[in-house]
């Protein structure tokens, strides 16, 4: 009988141990592929939405913290304290282009979408936006909304029909093409529509500044700081931020998972020992018959190995099917909302996979080097007459 074919009957004649063993590496590599999906492109989530944000420096209100700035890029409802007058001397400010947006939140069907206040024709050119159906606001007073790509493909609204926000019926006025960023997932209006329904009086959430020389951004957020008594941030240093909290996070995700493996490698380790125990006449009976101390080294690795690989291959895609599945789904807030869509299964998922099955194969080897130690030690007499 081969090294294989032996390896393969030790590990199926005790069916149960086998599956329940495989279950726990399983659910391990499940869990470090899950968070890896869904973390992963977090980072290139973030960089994209501040360059879809088109500003050099964001202007806050005073005191805000890190958790605003998340806010700002995913498009959260946020505070709402900047004044029409200190707006106006921001943009008093020569050698940059100021536009306040005012952010807050409704719900369709239950659903939370996000809601924009703009100065319309300023905005399109600022962000370069186009519109696929439908006609733009007419001018800046227009009662009325247009709606990002995907708020409209998800509920199924076109120009013509009505959105509701805060009670009140406004007619769809276009939809914009699709950016790949936030701006798809928001329902636009004009800035005084916005202000009124949300009784926010001339108060706006934030300042997008866009400044003529981009070498003397540190000039200008200090004459904006002179201006006004608010917070002024670069792009730079928000979305170093941003990363920084995010990343914090997503180390965190992994150490849990990492926890998940660690019981299935010990779970390896007792089920190999076990193992050991119970063969220790056949151990014997190999040796007695010429097979090296290193072969019954490799028989117990070997037999590891392959729970390592079984169990690697079955939880990446197990994994990667739950990533897929659950993204859609996640509660979006100001630090889950880059999640959305992150999980999909895509070209890379082929290194995921692979990458996930040589990481359980090597952890389930590791596991398995003191039981096959153990084994490889045996004296022949002892193990022959083994009961």
């Amino acid at each position: 009988m081969t090294l294989t074919r032996l390896v393969l009957k030790n590990l199926t004649c005790r069916r149960g141990r086998f599956i329940f063993t495989l279950l726990g590496i399983t659910i391990g590599i499940a869990s470090v592929v899950s968070f890896l999906s869904l973390g992963g492109s977090l980072k290139s989530e973030i960089r994209r939405e501040s360059a879809a944000l088109g500003a050099n420096l964001v202007v806050t209100p005073k005191g805000s913290c890190a958790y605003e700035q998340v806010s700002i890029l995913t498009g959260e409802q946020l505070p709402t304290t900047i004044t029409a007058d200190e707006v106006a001397r921001v943009q008093e400010i020569d050698g940059l282009t100021a536009l306040p947006f005012l952010a807050e939140r409704t719900a369709i069907r239950n659903r939370p979408v996000g809601v924009m206040g703009i100065l319309p024709a300023e905005t399109l050119r600022f962000k370069g936006w186009q519109v696929t159906r439908g006609d733009y606001f007419p001018d800046t007073e227009a009662a009325g909304a247009v709606l990002g790509a995907i708020v409209a493909d998800q509920f199924d609204l076109a120009p013509g029909g009505e959105v509701t926000i805060r009670g009140e019926r406004l007619p769809i006025l276009g939809v914009l093409k699709e950016t790949g960023g936030k701006d798809d997932l928001t329902i636009f209006v004009a800035l005084t529509t916005a202000q009124r329904l949300y009784n926010q009086g001339d108060r706006v959430s934030y300042l997008a500044v866009r400044v003529a020389d981009i070498d003397q951004v540190d000039a200008y957020a200090e004459k904006i700081k002179e201006a006004v008594s608010l917070g002024v941030v670069s792009d730079k240093q928000m979305l170093k931020s941003v990363l920084s909290i995010v990343g914090t996070v997503n180390i965190t995700l992994q150490l849990i998972a990492a926890v998940a493996v660690l019981a299935a490698a010990f779970g390896i380790i007792n089920t190999m020992l076990t193992a050991t125990y119970e063969r220790k006449r056949e151990i014997g009976i190999l040796l007695a018959l010429g097979a090296r101390r290193r072969t019954i080294f490799t028989l117990f690795l070997l037999e590891s190995a392959i729970y390592g690989v079984l169990g690697g291959l079955a939880g990446a895609v197990t994994g990667l099917l739950f990533s897929t599945l659950a993204a859609p789904h996640i509660t979006q807030n100001a630090f889950t909302a880059f999640v959305s869509g992150s999980g999909a299964v895509g070209p890379a998922s082929v290194g995921v996979i692979l990458g996930a099955v040589v990481f359980s194969a090597v952890i389930a080897m590791l596991a398995g080097v003191y039981p096959a130690w153990r084994a490889a030690r045996l004296a022949p007499v002892e193990a022959i007459s083994y009961e």
